[in-house]
């Protein structure tokens, strides 16, 4: 077989992998996530599971970054802007292990030389340039006003997210869609000219 045979073959497994380490995690969370499981629904051992991701951190990092992809793809894309980040919201209640993995990584990642910092780095870069795109696009569509401080909603809105996502985990009864919609409606609000009597 061919280098490129070969780094093809490899590559459709690493996304076996990610794909069955997703359904993996979000069942059951990452400390609870055994590499023998997801190396068992892809038909690997886990020597065989690690020779494609060198630790177990790295398999978690791509783990979060295949989710990104994903929900990107599937709820934040076809609904574009606030809306789209709504979706994604709704959508991890339904897999809780990978919102655990999710908060863990991101609070670990504040730790010097962790593995996951420059992922988180990216992501929260990634994730303020949608927010500022998604804010533009309000205010050309009028429903925002002029009166925003672009970088400080979109930093508001990502502290939001990630604070109700933790809530959430200790307190499932809570909306975190319901209240992220309330906080966007209050930004929109707050974004017009106050007229002075």
């Amino acid at each position: 077989m061919t280098r490129r045979g070969q780094y093809a073959k490899g590559a459709a497994k690493r996304a076996e992998i990610l794909d069955a380490a997703l359904e993996v995690v979000a069942e059951h969370g990452c400390r609870k996530a055994s590499n023998r499981e997801i190396a068992a629904r892809v038909g690997l051992t886990q020597a065989g599971l690690m020779h494609h991701f060198g630790t177990r951190e790295e398999l978690f990092i791509e783990v979060l970054r295949a989710r990104d992809q994903r929900d990107l793809e599937q709820f934040y894309a076809p609904h574009r802007g606030f809306q789209g980040l709504l979706d994604v919201i709704a959508h991890n209640v339904t897999v809780p292990g990978l919102v655990r993995l999710y908060v863990e990584y991101s609070a670990e990642a504040t730790i010097a030389g962790h593995p996951a910092r420059a992922f988180f780095e990216e992501r929260f870069a990634w994730v303020r340039g949608l927010l500022i795109e998604a804010l533009q696009q309000e205010q050309i569509e009028e429903r925002m006003g002029p009166e925003l401080d672009l970088p400080f909603v979109a930093d508001l809105v990502i502290a939001a997210t990630d604070g109700l996502q933790v809530q959430w985990l200790l307190d499932p009864s809570i909306d975190m869609t319901a209240r992220l919609a309330r906080l966007w409606e209050g930004v929109r609000a707050s974004s017009w000219p106050t007229i002075l009597a």
